[in-house]
């Protein structure tokens, strides 16, 4: 596991690379605008948080574990994420399109974060949505020849994968720190947010799921191999957690 002395190494450097040729030219069909458009504005909508409850919530969580850094590393994750925002809205005013500024799926999210203040609601539900994200930026990518909307995606592809472990191993320290009893209750809770968050996407992108060729059943197969891979993983194999049996219809 990580410190996060790593974790703000790792992201200043990160924020350093340039991997996207801004002197290419948008290029979509009336078809690939369709697909999309409505599904890329929501997106970048929602990564353009300014971040203030999260960066909240890990200052008390920082100061409880004496992790002075924490905060930092916090503070350039969003950061990250911002970059992803304004490339995205970047993208959209090139190709004479708006930039929104209410969405449904971004208001409920942001609705049900800002409930919260706890560390361990804003781990779960960031590993939960960025989980989605790989899926959704693979569709993206996927769904159009344009060269820099390609680019533009297989950048934020190479963020995540990163943003998923550092918040996998915060949410295992959290987990871990808890009595059984607690585990047991905690990883249902984890479950049942993960896979009806799941569903919300789904429901709010499916078109352009579709035009990434991934139709209900592999994005769901997709979604559960990420679960397993992150979320899973927190249950120690002696514990006899029988969790993913009430999940059998998910899993």
């Amino acid at each position: 596991m990580h410190n996060s002395s790593y974790w703000i190494n790792y992201f200043s450097q990160n924020l350093k690379n340039q991997r996207i040729d801004w002197s290419i030219s948008p290029n979509l069909t009336h078809l690939e605008k369709t697909n999309i458009l409505s599904s890329l504005q929501a997106w970048q909508l929602g990564e353009t948080s300014e971040g203030t409850n999260l960066v909240n919530a890990a200052t008390k969580h920082a100061k409880k574990l004496n992790d002075p850094y924490y905060t930092d590393a916090i503070k350039l994750f969003i950061k990250e994420e911002q970059k992803h925002g304004h490339n995205l809205g970047r993208y959209i005013d090139l190709i004479g399109e708006r930039r929104i500024k209410k969405d449904w799926g971004d208001s409920l999210f942001r609705k049900i974060r800002g409930l919260n203040t706890d560390m361990e609601f804003w781990t779960i539900a960031v590993i939960t949505v960025e989980s989605a994200a790989q899926i959704f930026y693979q569709c993206l990518k996927d769904a159009t020849d344009c060269k820099l909307l390609k680019q533009i995606s297989t950048d934020i592809l190479i963020d995540e994968a990163a943003h998923i472990t550092f918040q996998i191993e915060r949410l295992s320290l959290i987990y871990r720190d808890k009595s059984l009893f607690m585990r047991i209750i905690t990883y249902y809770f984890y479950a049942a947010f993960y896979f009806s968050t799941a569903m919300v996407v789904w429901l709010a992108h499916r078109r352009l799921f579709n035009a990434g060729r991934v139709d209900f059943s592999s994005y769901w197969i997709k979604m559960k191999l990420k679960f397993k891979k992150t979320i899973k993983k927190l249950k120690p194999e002696s514990e006899n957690i029988n969790a993913e049996n009430t999940f059998s219809h998910l899993l």
